[in-house]
């Protein structure tokens, strides 16, 4: 399983939302450059960063975010605000390693599928969860999709995978939470990656052994330092497997 340390960026700063409330974000007083060039020393496989400003339209860590594709040393899983092809393509040709996309997949699933079959394993698609449907426009507006049938309608397109996050993953019980992306998980072809689950090592645990799950993005956790990247990633390796001795 593969974790992606998260940073998530508003107004050029680390910071954490607490059930995508954008207007209170909590800060940490940590560099994000430095931090990334941390993740990957941890030994790290990607990282994950969400542009919290290209959601509203305000502010601009266009520099920042190229900087930390540019000197990482780790591939960039890159999310936020991607609602055309112009600006999915101009990332892929800056070097993000794959582009998350969700709106745009409510609203034009044809541009979606297009974007997966020209740059396939290159796109994600996201899914957040709130009571039963899928939330798009940075989680302000309920669609009319049920998670299961969203994912469903884009089996046959190459993606790199689909993010599943609950949005009541803060107030909801541990078993609830791995109730919703294990459920997804059952319900499509691609490799599911978990947000919104982890707040200790132990959940990392618990993630690894559920059928169709290959990752899950660990934001908060890390910046309040709940959990150590270096002994998360050692959970998370695949265990090897039992071999018989012969005499």
């Amino acid at each position: 399983m593969i974790i992606y340390p998260t940073i998530e960026l508003k107004d050029g700063k680390c910071v954490s939302l607490t059930r995508g409330r954008l207007a209170e974000p909590e800060i940490w007083h940590i560099d994000p450059v430095e931090t990334a060039h941390g993740f990957a020393e941890a030994g790290a496989q990607w990282m994950h960063v969400t542009d919290l400003d290209a959601l509203t339209g305000e502010g601009d860590n266009n520099e920042l975010i190229e900087e930390i594709i540019r000197t990482a040393g780790i591939p960039v899983q890159l999310g936020g605000g991607f609602r055309s092809r112009d600006r999915v393509e101009q990332w892929i040709d800056k070097g993000a390693g794959r582009i998350v996309v969700g709106t745009m997949a409510a609203h034009e699933p044809d541009l979606l599928r297009e974007l997966a079959k020209y740059h396939p394993d290159q796109i994600v698609l996201s899914v957040d969860v709130y009571q039963g449907h899928v939330m798009t426009d940075g989680w302000r507006t309920a669609s009319a999709f049920t998670p299961e049938d969203f994912v469903r309608a884009f089996d046959g397109a190459p993606l790199a995978g689909v993010i599943v996050t609950d949005i009541d993953a803060d107030i909801a019980e541990q078993d609830g939470r791995l109730g919703v992306i294990s459920g997804l998980a059952a319900h499509t072809r691609h490799p599911v990656i978990a947000r919104g689950t982890v707040r200790s090592t132990d959940d990392v645990a618990r993630l690894k052994y559920i059928p169709n799950i290959s990752g899950t993005l660990i934001g908060r956790a890390l910046m309040a330092r709940d959990v150590d990247l270096a002994e998360a990633l050692a959970v998370a390796r695949p265990e090897p497997e039992p071999t018989a001795t012969f005499q």
